[in-house]
């Protein structure tokens, strides 16, 4: 069974066949790897001359071209397979790592691809970003840049507004705020005064005083009459004293 995710490269695709999953082990694992539906063997190379001629893998060491060695096991779950340019019996270059897992075969992928990938990753999340952040841009020429954001809006809308408990002035802050108003009122007094609700102000200096009334003025008939009283009492002299019975 092999499962193709990018059919042009090689990293995208993984192969597996269940009936060998049971018996993988560290003598069976290059056999079930040199399966011919498996898309990451090469028939050319020297496993597969040392299989039609029935050798043991021992003859590779001998032999000149592209082999595949067992590079490292962890039975049952875990085999890496490396493919190898042989030059000679001491000198080899390494072309391409095969991990296999739970019997699924995996290509390694190189630095440079890492790379590239983790590259391209980044720069797709920091381009991401870059858009998400124009969408809230917003600009006028009469106020400039500015963001909006509506998500924002909607939260607020939807989130009840706790009541902000008003603390009352304390005495000191009223006493202190009408001595300042009353300081100010006397520097700098009215100029125009509204004498009755709704009515248009008017200028303190064309307001016309009232004047006051003036003292009753006493008839002269009284003022003879008054005196008259007063010189007859004082004539009868005081009241005679009545004598005490005892």
């Amino acid at each position: 069974q092999c499962r193709f995710i990018f059919p042009d490269n090689l990293l995208g695709i993984s192969w597996v066949d269940s009936s060998w999953i049971p018996i993988l082990n560290n003598g069976s694992v290059l056999d079930y790897f040199s399966e011919r539906s498996n898309p990451f063997y090469d028939r050319t190379c020297n496993n597969e001359v040392v299989k039609m001629q029935r050798m043991t893998l021992d003859h590779l060491n001998q032999m000149v071209g592209v082999e595949y060695i067992l590079l490292h096991a962890q039975e049952p779950i875990l085999f890496i397979i490396r493919k190898q340019q042989r030059q000679s019996p001491t000198q080899v270059i390494p072309l391409a790592d095969y991990y296999i897992i739970a019997g699924v075969i995996y290509q390694a992928p190189d630095l440079g691809s890492v790379i590239n990938s983790r590259v391209l990753t980044a720069v797709h999340g920091i381009q991401s970003a870059f858009e998400e952040a124009m969408s809230y841009c917003r600009y006028h020429p009469s106020k400039g840049y500015w963001w909006h954001f509506k998500d924002q809006e909607e939260r607020e809308k939807t989130k009840p507004k706790a009541k902000k408990k008003e603390e009352p002035s304390s005495i000191f802050q009223r006493q202190r705020v009408d001595a300042l108003l009353l300081d100010l009122r006397q520097k700098f007094p009215p100029r125009f005064v509204q004498q009755k609700p709704g009515e248009k102000p008017v200028p303190v200096d064309q307001i016309k005083k009232e004047p006051e009334p003036a003292p009753e003025a006493v008839k002269p008939e009284e003022k003879e009459t008054v005196k008259n009283a007063q010189q007859s009492a004082a004539a009868k002299g005081p009241p005679e004293k009545r004598m005490r019975l005892q």
